[in-house]
């Protein structure tokens, strides 16, 4: 009898080797790239079966026993891309260490909020009208920088971000504002924030030229100084992009149209940033160059004209449209 239990006992060992051998040791998996959410909180239990049920792995019951027997290592929850067979150990090892995928988020200088919100629903993660629900209420985030903020237009700075599915709209906003402040502080922009990050706002969308930033600052302080309309274009833009009116180019009834941002019907600066600069934009706000230049108009060649009187911009305007229509023919 006792021979007979020891035999059943071995041969009940066995099977569960084999089976946990089977289940742990033989690679399975996609052989394009799949993803795998586990939410926080799940259980070991319902993070074996997904993976089961994903194809990630062959067994749940082996990879649950592997877990027991590693001694109920914390499983991270996240987001998992999967993109060639492997064996329940490295699966397992994956979970236990927080090997998440990050996707990859690039906010390029002169982004304004509605493009940041196109690019995080393009990567995956969210909508664009979360995103921009999160953008245009969580002014929380730089009231103590900015306590007229209406937005946080201005303020989700342009970089190279890497996030994860399981980080909501408030934490990717955040995250952003931080990289602001971080900037902030190493170019010394620590007083008058709102005035300066609108500034800047402006000199981004007007100029990609660097050596050009602090004379389009400039020229916008001049214009100020005697109480001049500041005309520019891109304001124009961002006021009808804020009333859902912008059709891809710029007609008389938007020059016309009743809004603060709109720089051909009210002087002074907008109530807020119309984009987020960069940090040369940033510099030239805070440090603009000293001119009398009062106008500037495009060279039809990624450059620009300046003036300090009409008549100066006349000439460089008859020459820009001059160009625009040899370049045409």
């Amino acid at each position: 009898m006792f021979r007979f239990l020891f035999r059943f006992i071995l041969l009940v060992i066995v099977i569960a080797a084999v089976l946990l051998a089977y289940g742990l040791l033989l690679p399975i998996g996609p052989q394009s790239q799949q993803f795998v959410q586990l939410k926080p909180g799940s259980s070991a239990r319902h993070i074996a079966a997904s993976l089961q049920q994903a194809g990630v792995i062959r067994s749940q019951y082996a990879f649950l026993l592997w877990h027991y027997l590693r001694g109920h290592k914390s499983l991270k929850a996240g987001e998992y891309a999967f993109d060639h067979p492997a064996n329940g150990l490295e699966v397992y090892d994956r979970i236990a260490r927080g090997d998440i995928y990050f996707r990859t988020v690039v906010v390029p200088e002169g982004f304004n909020m509605f493009d940041i919100a196109s690019a995080i629903e393009a990567a995956g993660l969210g909508s664009h009208e979360d995103f921009l629900e999160a953008a245009q209420k969580q002014t929380a985030l730089v009231r103590d920088l900015d306590p007229q903020a209406p937005s946080l237009e201005g303020y989700l700075f342009p970089d190279t971000y890497h996030f994860t599915r399981t980080q909501s709209m408030h934490d990717i906003a955040a995250t952003m504002v931080h990289r602001f402040r971080q900037t902030a502080r190493e170019i010394g922009l620590n007083s008058d924030v709102h005035r300066m990050v609108t500034m800047a706002s402006l000199v981004e969308k007007e100029t990609g030229v660097p050596e050009e930033r602090p004379v389009v600052a400039s020229v916008f302080n001049n214009r100020m100084k005697r109480n001049m309309v500041l005309a520019t274009d891109p304001a124009v833009i961002y006021a009808a992009l804020l009333n859902h009116r912008y059709r891809g180019t710029i007609y008389q009834s938007d020059l016309q149209f009743a809004s603060p941002y709109n720089t051909y019907k009210v002087a002074g600066l907008p109530p807020g940033p119309i984009c987020n600069p960069g940090r040369a934009s940033l510099e030239a706000a805070l440090h603009p160059a000293t001119t009398e230049y009062m106008f500037f108009v495009s060279n039809n060649q990624g450059h620009h004209r300046f003036a300090r009187t009409e008549q100066e911009h006349a000439l460089n305007v008859a020459a820009y449209r001059r160009a625009v229509a040899s370049q045409s023919r």
